[in-house]
């Protein structure tokens, strides 16, 4: 699919044979279009995330280009191993590392939607560049940031046609904390598209992503939460842990004390806070994480759907790259929500491809669809011939 400018129109894009139809009694509480011309759509950063794998910065010769962005990896993800059709709405730069990012958003089969911007070739605007080698055994991995003129910071309300965009029809539309942080505009465009994604009766979700670097530069924890609060009056679907669903609604924490990381009962116990402050919220859902070293983790996912709870098995994770484990599952979850599965089975779908994700260099998966389901029903590490 050729990259769109913000203007491109999108009105020839016929429902695609890929696209799943839900079944009609597994509502989850949402009304989730049966076809579109878009399965789903995102807005938020790309960035590039240079990887020196297991060195540490300071000795490093040599990284890998991962792209990334939390917004764009639940689109790429559903794109490359679900095989739906995907959009992302983007800034985008001019300049040679913007084409980069570019060409791997065309390679994930995402269709992108962009606000172009002009490189002055010293200043910028820039790509946001992330900084993140993968630690080893007892040494966790170290993550730091260069936004300095960061295009995405720019957007504002109006640089996107959402009525084109979404002029063919679209089921779901995501976008996420880490976006709104980033500028005193951002989050007026995720309001923005969220009213015109409704209004094209698509299903909303946001993804928390509570950052308290990013936040403490963007006006501090009060004005995070009043933020959050007006994007959240327009979503369906919150993915958060309990730290995120404290620090981002400004809710009491867990009424009770989890006897582990990977019990649910913590989260599950703040659901009423949450649902007293947002009725309107159908689903909360989140990963559970134990780490026991950088490349030996336990994990599982929990979900609360339309008053009714949802745990998933758990398993040991050898991990290669941490990175983007939380934005699969919700990649997997929204697949299987997308496509009519039980509660249960979609949160299990998500658990499994979020699992699969960590087993591989980068922040969007190399998964197919068949390794998530097998893995999902209890398929092993045994070769496949």
């Amino acid at each position: 699919m050729q990259s769109r400018r913000s203007s491109g129109v999108i009105k020839g894009l016929a429902a695609d044979p890929r696209t799943i139809t839900p079944l009609p009694l597994m509502n989850y509480g949402l009304n989730i279009r049966p076809a579109a011309a878009l399965d789903f759509v995102s807005l938020g950063a790309l960035v590039n995330r240079l990887d020196p794998g297991i060195i540490p910065f300071r000795k490093a010769t040599h990284c890998d280009i991962h792209v990334s962005g939390g917004e764009f990896n639940v689109a790429g993800n559903l794109a490359d191993c679900f095989r739906l059709r995907t959009g992302v709405a983007s800034a985008m730069v001019d300049y040679p590392i913007g084409h980069l990012i570019a060409e791997r958003v065309r390679a994930m089969g995402v269709t992108a939607f962009y606000k172009h911007f002009q490189h002055d070739g010293v200043h910028g605007p820039n790509m946001a560049t992330v900084y993140s080698d993968r630690g080893q055994g007892l040494r966790a991995p170290v993550v730091f940031y260069n936004r300095s003129n960061e295009a995405a910071a720019q957007l504002k309300p109006g640089d996107f046609n959402w009525q084109e965009i979404f002029a063919g029809g679209v089921r779901w539309f995501h976008s996420g904390g880490i976006f709104a942080a980033l500028s005193t505009t951002t989050a007026e465009v995720i309001i923005e598209a969220m009213q015109a994604a409704k209004a094209a009766g698509a299903v909303t979700s946001f993804d928390l992503n509570y950052r308290a670097k990013l936040w403490n530069i963007a006006g501090g924890p009060e004005r995070a939460v009043a933020v959050l609060d007006r994007i959240i009056r327009h979503v369906d679907v919150l993915v958060g842990n309990e730290e995120d669903l404290q620090l981002g609604l400004g809710i009491p924490g867990p009424a009770v004390a989890a006897k582990s990381k990977l019990d649910p009962s913590a989260f599950f116990s703040m659901m009423g806070n949450v649902i007293k402050k947002h009725p309107h919220i159908k689903i909360v859902a989140t990963t559970l994480r134990e780490v026991h070293s950088t490349n030996r983790h336990s994990w599982g996912a929990v979900a609360w759907i339309d008053g009714a709870t949802y745990v998933s098995p758990t398993c040991e994770l050898d991990v290669v790259d941490r990175v983007g484990g939380g934005d699969g599952y919700a990649a997997g979850f929204f697949y299987g929500l997308l496509g009519g599965e039980s509660p249960q089975d979609a949160v299990n779908l998500g658990w499994a491809h979020g699992a699969l994700l960590t087993t591989f260099p980068g922040d969007t998966t190399m998964a197919t669809a068949d390794q998530v389901r097998a893995f999902a029903h209890g398929g092993s590490a045994r070769i496949q011939r």
